[in-house]
């Protein structure tokens, strides 16, 4: 795959940032606001959500807690976010896989082979598109989003067999979150995948209910999933990127200063978890290649994107709003 411009990633980043940073007084009155996560606290969810917390209640000098949930402790991503668009929880940090049932449109966002490198994914989360997806999340999910993680390319784990090609894959059940995208598009390419909660997932995998996963190094190596998964593949299908969301109801209720320190809170943040992305991944594929975990690349990964853009990109058009949407989309990653 193409490696992706620093230069233009600090551009976007810079840009975004500079729309947000004004001055920001201090938050009226003391509050204190949970936010979930389906991943564990050393991740890079946790390392977003931890800059978060710090930013926020440093430019609320303290006005503003924030308390963080790791490890599903609330629930299970998807129950986080119908918890925040009821206005039950404050933020979710969750895949975007997990918002998409509530908003169609935002599937897109987990077309396979769209996103083909890192600065595609700020781009799409950025700019004119970063605002689409804002204003889809307030209409039809009733969330903000107040920034993304960039979490790299799912890649796929399993217990079973090294996986090269096509061919080695045909059978394998694979986890997916509930996203009928990514469930066409792992059954477009032979295997047999099967929706499941994160939070069952390493148990599943551990009973051997389910032969793999996917998802990036640094998720895979923070879950342990060494300890029961013996092969990585590194297909370059999804780019993971994981909104924070918090719900209408919480946001609207905000004084202005309150709403300037989350939104600026969370685009910082956003830099921050790029950044420790971009250094923790290799660090994160090197432990789990010490823990006995073998790694291969595709030999054929050309037919795994033929598959997906001619049987499983027709399928969605409609749902994501239509073809044009999605050409939109490629036109603007150009």
């Amino acid at each position: 795959m193409n490696m992706f411009s620093m230069k233009k990633v600090a551009k976007y980043l810079t840009l975004s940032l500079a729309c947000a940073a004004t001055a920001l007084p201090m938050a009226a009155s003391a509050k204190t606001m949970r936010l979930g996560m389906g991943d564990p606290i050393d991740s890079d969810q946790g390392a977003y959500a931890s800059r978060f917390k710090e930013l926020v209640e440093y430019y609320s000098e303290g006005d503003i807690k924030v308390t963080l949930y790791p490890n599903g402790a609330i629930g299970s991503e998807t129950e986080m976010v119908q918890n925040a668009r009821l206005g039950s929880l404050d933020m979710a940090l969750v895949g975007i896989g997990n918002v998409t049932p509530f908003s169609k449109e935002l599937g897109i966002l987990t077309m396979p082979y769209v996103i083909k490198n890192t600065s595609d994914a700020v781009t799409i989360t950025t700019g004119q598109l970063g605002d689409h997806w804002n204003q889809l999340a307030q209409k039809q999910v009733g969330v903000n989003i107040l920034g993304w993680t960039y979490s790299n390319f799912r890649h796929l784990t399993n217990s079973k067999r090294p996986v090269k090609n096509l061919e080695d894959l045909q059978g394998l059940k694979v986890r997916v979150p509930q996203n009928p995208i990514m469930l066409a598009t792992w059954k477009a390419w032979g295997a047999n995948p099967i929706a499941m909660a994160w939070t069952e997932t390493f148990t599943a995998l551990q009973q051997q209910v389910v032969d793999g996963q996917d998802n990036p190094y640094i998720v895979n190596n923070t879950m342990k999933f060494y300890e029961v998964q013996d092969y990585v593949t590194e297909v370059h299908h999804q780019y993971s990127l994981q909104p924070l969301l918090i719900g209408k109801r919480t946001f609207d209720k905000l004084s202005d200063e309150e709403k300037n320190i989350l939104t600026r809170a969370g685009l910082e943040a956003q830099q921050y978890g790029l950044v420790f992305q971009i250094s923790e991944a290799e660090k994160a594929k090197q432990n789990m290649i010490d823990n006995g975990v073998e790694v291969s690349t595709l030999e054929d990964e050309e037919q795994w994107i033929k598959l997906a853009k001619e049987k499983v990109w027709p399928e969605f058009y409609d749902t994501i709003g239509g073809k044009e949407k999605l050409d939109d989309v490629l036109e603007q990653l150009k």
